[in-house]
């Protein structure tokens, strides 16, 4: 349960960072990140030479690809979602993954119909969530075409994470050869390269990094992200799930949304309002009887 729940703490991280160094572009904030990430992973490959055993071409491809859906990709849209609707709506928006995954991938004998209810319910809690960010929008009507869009970043994410969730999870059931310590490293090193080439097709240089201000934060997340919310988030939910059942993993995916609000708010230094709280409330709720409705 710990484990799980550092997991999600970690995780929750990734939604408040672009607002903490706003200075930095989100293509410098994403590959930073990855960049991170890669090295980790490299390190993690080459200090255990006696389970290396490189990729093939086909499978070197389908990591790079995978990579770009779940990690760079992914996250360059999140980062500019939240850079454009704030965290709360963005927030929520990816803590449907699971009821996607759920869904896309439903077992056989498993009825819409036993859906339903915890459908509804995440539903009507991002509906409501979206309702009261998108009524505090007092600016111009430039400021709620620019939420609008923020909106449709973070469902671009969420539908970038479910793909490569789906397809991860098929590679690897049609690869049972393929080490899954293996490949998660070789994901991460694919990461960190296309996270090195975007920075280098898109990103600042260094002397303009270096010039800005929040360097040393900036930082600081890079290194948190890369290694906490990339490498350490999934070493401890790979302890969660070998020690726990599918179900009570499935729950505590929940806790990365949660943190996240947590963080936005801190962040933020006010309390949640009382809609965003009974949003929360019904949101949690809803992927609750989503996976209830599996058991």
């Amino acid at each position: 349960m710990a484990a799980g729940l550092g997991a999600g703490a970690l995780w929750g991280l990734v939604f408040v960072a672009p607002r903490m160094v706003g200075h930095f572009g989100m293509v410098d904030i994403t590959a930073a990140r990855f960049v991170v990430f890669g090295a980790i992973a490299g390190v993690a490959v080459f200090t255990r030479p006696a389970s290396l055993r490189w990729p093939d071409r086909r499978q070197a491809l389908a990591a790079l690809g995978l990579s770009v859906l779940g990690f760079s990709g992914y996250y360059l849209l999140l980062a500019f979602g939240i850079a454009a609707a704030g965290t709360e709506v963005p927030s929520l928006i990816i803590g449907t993954i699971p009821v996607w995954m759920m869904l896309l991938g439903r077992p056989a004998g498993l009825r819409m119909q036993a859906l339903l209810p915890g459908l509804v319910l995440t539903g009507a809690g991002i509906a409501l969530m979206v309702y009261g960010a998108w009524s505090a929008q007092h600016g111009t009507a430039g400021d709620g075409v620019r939420f609008g869009w923020g909106i449709a970043l973070a469902l671009c994410a969420m539908a970038s994470w479910t793909v490569y969730g789906l397809l991860n999870a098929a590679w690897l059931q049609r690869h049972t050869e393929l080490n899954a310590t293996d490949w998660a490293n070789w994901l991460g090193i694919a990461t960190g390269v296309g996270a090195l080439l975007l920075w280098m097709v898109a990103g600042s240089d260094v002397a303009t990094l270096r010039a800005r201000p929040e360097g040393m934060l900036f930082v600081w997340l890079a290194l948190a992200g890369g290694f906490g919310s990339s490498w350490l988030a999934t070493v401890l939910w790979n302890v969660a799930s070998q020690r726990l059942s599918a179900s009570l993993c499935g729950q505590l995916i929940v806790s990365e949304t949660l943190f996240a609000l947590l963080y936005s708010f801190l962040w933020d230094g006010r309390w949640p309002q009382a809609a965003e709280l009974v949003a929360a409330l019904l949101f949690v709720l809803g992927i609750l009887a989503s996976i209830k409705a599996h058991r």
